[in-house]
């Protein structure tokens, strides 16, 4: 079985206006589960959480996770190892969805907490299976940015900025995507995903796996600024985060309580800042 990939192709028919029809071929992008285990000397791998995902960056989008969910702290090095697993027992199709990832020391909370072994998140859905509402709230707040922040100036030119680097929605549409950037513009890693808190994942593990700090001065966002994104920009230490839609009272009120700069509905004319 090939490995998936980022895209699929498909055929379609496309239907016209004075009933033309033009048969063609098209792009997906790719929708396929990933199931995370963690393991950490003395403890065997154990399923955490599965989530619906766009193949590649695989291994990012894990280390990344741990990160967000709290189970290691700032140190690049907690986490030695990510592999996909090589159970016997995987059949063909399982065999590029199933990702390892194994702590230098036990985690700093019981994973088996708040995602109990069946727990599964959608691609649209970055806090689905909290076992509670407090639960949910609960927010790991990572070392925070010390640096300068974007001016609003630079802010309205990182979405375009972004959006240069979007192979995958170039080609299917379908992809949101996360960069993460300087005080200054300049952009530092760009990910993409179906599910846009997978993105942000990706972005904080590349960050991770390189032995590099995930906090710094912008994380951008393609889409709205929802409450998830908000808390893994907190959790990662991130300065401000922008996104190109819309908050929620949820995520403005989650942003001004740990001191994340927050702008939204931003645009090369526009952008409006959320102060609490």
């Amino acid at each position: 079985m090939r490995r998936p990939g980022p895209t699929v192709r498909t055929r379609v028919v496309e239907h016209l206006d004075g009933g033309l029809e033009r048969r063609r071929e098209d792009r997906l992008v790719g929708e396929e589960p990933l199931e995370l285990r963690l393991a950490w000397p003395g403890a065997a791998a154990r399923r955490v959480w599965v989530t619906m995902r766009t193949p590649g960056h695989d291994f990012e989008l894990a280390a990344g996770w741990v990160r967000h969910e709290g189970l290691v702290g700032d140190d690049p090095g907690s986490v030695v190892g990510v592999g996909y697993c090589t159970d016997a027992a995987l059949n063909e199709e399982e065999r590029y969805n199933v990702v390892t990832v194994t702590l230098a020391a036990p985690p700093l909370r019981d994973p088996g907490h708040r995602h109990q072994a069946a727990s599964a998140g959608s691609s649209a859905c970055g806090v689905c299976g909290s076992d509670s509402l407090a639960d949910a709230l609960a927010v790991s707040s990572g070392r925070r940015w010390p640096g300068p922040l974007p001016t609003p100036e630079v802010v309205r030119g990182l979405p375009d900025t972004m959006r240069g680097a979007q192979q995958v929605f170039d080609r299917t549409g379908g992809a949101h995507a996360a960069a993460l950037t300087t005080a200054d513009g300049e952009v530092l890693v760009v990910r993409e995903d179906v599910g846009r808190h997978n993105a942000v994942d990706k972005v904080t593990g590349a960050r991770l796996l390189a032995g590099l700090s995930p906090a710094e001065a912008c994380l951008v966002v393609s889409g709205r600024a929802g409450f998830e994104l908000v808390q893994k920009a907190v959790a990662a230490g991130i300065g401000s985060l922008v996104a190109v839609g819309a908050p929620t009272s949820l995520s403005v009120r989650l942003a001004t309580e740990h001191g994340l700069a927050l702008y939204a509905f931003t645009r090369p004319d526009r952008v409006v800042a959320y102060v609490g």
